[in-house]
């Protein structure tokens, strides 16, 4: 089994670079870091104050005539990346892989209420530039043009990114 990595999963050890056709790449999905969850996370500012707003991360759209980059992640368990991708939902994308793994891939799309998040204006949306960096990084690793194409085919941020420390609840 595979995971296609098109955000911070870039990022993981032996990360195989691969494309994904019929999705494009948005800012698409928030976490409310007014509420605190045990096991999850939330993000503090440089004074150590947890602000009330909502911080973004990459989503999948739909687009039929999309091509992006990303990573074909090898995992024996899903489980654990569930768990971790509590904002997203797993679907089966093994045949807009390309090229073609030699098992079934998925990957992790906004659930809806996270996808709510960005859009129903209950709170200021905001981007920890730390992950948008991060991401960067990886798809600058991924390989010779990699980081281009990511920015080519990435809607650009349409959230401040702000300076939030990340915090293991």
């Amino acid at each position: 089994m595979y995971v296609f990595g098109y955000g911070s999963l870039v990022a993981l050890p032996d990360a195989v670079p691969v494309r994904l056709r019929g999705y494009r790449r948005v800012w698409g999905v928030a976490m409310d870091n007014t509420v605190a969850t045990p096991g999850y996370k939330v993000y503090e500012n440089p004074e150590g104050a947890r602000p009330a707003v909502a911080v973004a991360f990459l989503d999948l759209a739909e687009d039929p005539d999309a091509v992006i980059d990303g990573a074909l992640i090898a995992v024996p368990d899903l489980a654990p990346l569930d768990a971790r991708e509590r904002q997203y939902e797993r679907i089966e994308v093994t045949a807009a892989i390309e090229p073609r793994p030699d098992g079934k891939t998925y990957t992790y799309v906004g659930r809806t209420a996270s996808r709510a998040r960005v859009a129903d204006g209950a709170l200021d949306v905001v981007i920890q530039r730390a992950y948008a960096d991060q991401v960067e990084r990886a798809f600058a690793a991924l390989g010779p043009g990699a980081l281009a194409r990511y920015r080519a085919t990435t809607e650009a941020p349409p959230f401040p990114l702000a300076e939030l420390a990340r915090v293991d609840l």
